[in-house]
């Protein structure tokens, strides 16, 4: 999701972490026809580059699914009640609805949808949370009182003293760097009173409206100066509703997603370092925001029986709502335990639409990593929106255990859009010619809002979706395939763009050049027609696949400061 950011003063634009929630409209016809369902659409038939879903179904015209696949979509919540979504959601038969029984002793009472894992009793709910480097200095700060470096730590504690120095470093960084932004603003708005006061004065009335002030006529140079000052802020976006906005956002950060001494897990009440308290959340699926995670669940999804409308990608499919994701990093035993549920529950394939700098307790979700694996589940993530080489940076969760293994039913993805120009990669999608494995439509997409509404978004985190959507269409007409050979399809059968030269994702505003193909170890983007041929040949002309199994990678090498040159 983009940050919050308002345009009256880059100077005091400091990026908000918070994931907003995207804007909604109830019609479709609030949007450009163009954006709706391009993901479905393929280069050939259609003239953009979409994923060629509507091909493969005519491909498979004749043909009849053999069964559904349960797709669990770990997120911020679901609206399971939208029109388009309501009959692909997920229902747990052997549980009783309201009866307050664990009917199926699982240890979740009336999960008959999905679960929560950010609730507590009396159908509280955790909302905003803090960031993952705010968890790790509030839990290892008493730890490393008085090591001055990480030359007097004890050899068996340097690994974790890095990660807190490092953390410790950046939390101290934003917190003063939110604070220098909101004595900006406070300058801004005794500026902006002052120069109000003035205009108000030789008008002989407040003004109602920018334009009035704008068209003040004075020859006194303080009057004028007052109304140019007020006037070049309307000119750059300025609303006093958009200041008024972005304070409380950083009072929020700094009250909430940046405070050590913000503890909303309470509401929960469970021991967040032991992985065996397990029976804790509540089954209210939705959550107090939805909106990314039902936008995620539409795209793999929504109904596709109004052509006219907009279409998810798999018709034979049921959506697993697991809420793990707040309004700001997930937990790592949170994920854990949803990944653990999912899988239990008879989920084939997981999106995981979320990533974080850090991981304070890394082997949780490790081993349910390695348990998903073990059960031949197709894990899903997205690649993240912050523009890095993941070959040189962190981004969690990942399918590297450790040094030696790594987890091979994983898929990581990048986002593109739909025209084959230098603006094809997403701008902001991080990528990798080892960490990443291919890209997806993840610019410019509609999907679901809740409340029956729609929305428009950006980012890897509605790429991911793509791609599980794809893989739970091929998998529901070839249930022979495993995991593994799913993911095999799927990165086989690729459209490469060998030839295709785009801007690198940046966060800056230079712009570097470099060949699409290098952005990923399989250089191309996912094409469910290409992987229905691919399937079905697979599928006659079956190969030996071994059990899964641990991926050996390469040795690893510490993380490196700069960008490899092409």
């Amino acid at each position: 999701m983009k940050p919050l950011l308002y345009s009256f003063a880059a100077a005091l634009l400091f990026p908000i972490t918070l994931l907003a929630q995207l804007p909604s409209y109830p019609t479709l016809d609030s949007f450009p026809s163009a954006d709706v369902n391009w993901y479905n659409r393929d280069i050939t038939d259609d003239f953009i580059v979409g994923s060629s879903v509507d091909k493969a179904y005519k491909a498979l015209a004749g043909k009849q699914p053999k069964q559904k696949i349960i797709v669990a979509v770990l997120d911020g919540g679901i609206d399971i009640t939208h029109e388009k979504l309501k009959d692909q959601v997920w229902v747990n038969s052997m549980e009783i609805p309201g009866n307050g029984k664990d009917d199926d002793g699982n240890g979740y009472v009336d999960d008959v949808n999905g679960w929560n894992f950010l609730g507590g009793p009396n159908e509280r709910n955790v909302s905003t949370e803090v960031l993952e480097f705010v968890r790790i200095v509030s839990e290892l700060d008493s730890a490393f009182i008085g090591y001055a470096s990480v030359d007097v730590v004890p050899d068996s504690l340097k690994p974790r003293y890095k990660m807190y120095a490092k953390a410790k470093n950046e939390y101290n960084r934003v917190r003063s760097e939110f604070k220098t932004t909101l004595g900006r603003i406070d300058t801004l708005e005794i500026e902006l009173a002052y120069c109000e006061r003035i205009v108000a004065k030789a008008l002989g009335k407040t003004p109602n409206t920018p334009a009035e002030i704008c068209a003040l006529y004075t020859e006194d140079k303080t009057v004028a100066r007052a109304r140019d000052f007020l006037c070049m802020r309307f000119a750059q976006g300025f609303t006093y509703d958009g200041l008024k906005a972005y304070k409380s956002r950083l009072r929020t950060n700094l009250d909430e997603v940046y405070n050590v001494n913000y503890k909303p897990r309470k509401i929960i009440g469970d021991n967040v370092k032991n992985i065996n308290d397990r029976s804790y959340g509540n089954p209210d699926v939705k959550g107090p925001a939805a909106g990314h995670g039902t936008f995620v669940a539409g795209i793999i999804g929504a109904s596709r029986n109004n052509p006219a409308g907009m279409m998810g990608i798999a018709d034979n499919v049921e959506i697993m709502p697991v809420r793990v994701v707040p309004d700001g990093d997930e937990d790592d035993k949170d994920v854990a335990l949803g990944i653990r549920y999912a899988v239990d529950n008879g989920a084939k394939i997981i999106n995981m639409s979320f990533g974080k700098g850090y991981s304070l307790r890394k082997p949780f979700v490790d081993s349910a990593l390695v348990y998903a694996q073990s059960k031949n589940v197709l894990l899903v993530h997205a690649a993240g929106n912050s523009a890095f080489d993941l070959d040189d940076e962190d981004n969690f969760p990942t399918a590297v255990i450790n040094d030696t293994l790594t987890v091979k039913s994983w898929l990581n993805v990048g986002a593109h859009y739909r025209s084959a120009d230098l603006d094809f990669a997403g701008i902001f999608s991080n990528y990798g010619r080892k960490s990443v494995d291919l890209f997806a439509p993840g610019v410019q997409l509609i999907s679901l809002a809740p409340d029956n509404n729609y929305s428009q978004g950006d980012g890897t985190s509605f790429a991911a979706p793509v791609v599980s959507g794809i893989a739970a269409l091929i998998w529901s007409y070839y249930p022979e395939l495993t995991a593994l050979q799913l993911k095999e399809v799927l990165t086989t059968s690729v459209l490469k763009q060998n030839d295709l030269t785009v801007y690198l994702p940046t966060s800056g505003e230079k712009k570097k050049k470099i060949k699409f193909y290098k952005l990923s170890n399989t250089g191309g983007i996912v094409n469910a027609y290409e992987a229905v041929k691919k399937a079905e040949l697979m599928v006659r002309v079956p190969t030996v696949t071994p059990e899964p199994e641990m991926k050996k990678p390469e040795p690893a090498v510490e993380k490196k400061k700069k960008k490899k040159k092409d």
